[in-house]
């Protein structure tokens, strides 16, 4: 079973979309792939409780990788698409573009703090796709 999930974003940060998915998901045990089809967003599997943690999490991937107009970061050449893309990429090889999450009688197995997320890289909002995959 295959769908394609198209998740808005309003820049920088993480967007839950766990109730989307689980709401597709068939009865059944499994296995859920999902996986994203960009170059400049993330996926997690983080903390949904305490929204500090999300703003943490995006405060410090932002320390950790820059916007090109940073002195830090003079180094790099791709710069024609805007300061933060080549940054967005950078952030989506540091983290997942991926994720398996194990599924028993149609319910995800994840934690009970735990929510998916897309990590949008980019400074302007836009439209994602994540691919998933069941196979029960």
């Amino acid at each position: 079973m295959q769908t394609t999930f198209t998740i808005e974003t309003n820049g920088p940060g993480l967007t839950e979309f766990t109730p989307v998915v689980a709401d597709w998901l068939p009865s059944g045990d499994g296995l859920l792939t999902l996986m994203i089809r960009h170059t400049s967003a993330s996926l997690l599997i983080q903390e949904n409780a305490d929204p500090e943690v999300q703003t943490d999490l995006r405060e410090w991937l932002h320390r950790q990788v820059p916007p090109t107009t940073d002195p830090s970061m003079s180094y790099l050449t791709h710069t024609y698409e805007g300061p933060d893309d080549m940054p967005g990429h950078i952030k989506a090889m540091l983290l997942p573009t991926s994720l398996q999450i194990p599924v028993e009688s149609g319910a995800m197995r994840l934690g009970r703090w735990q929510g998916i997320y897309l990590v949008e890289h980019r400074q302007r909002p836009h439209r994602r796709e994540v691919a998933a995959h069941f196979m029960g």
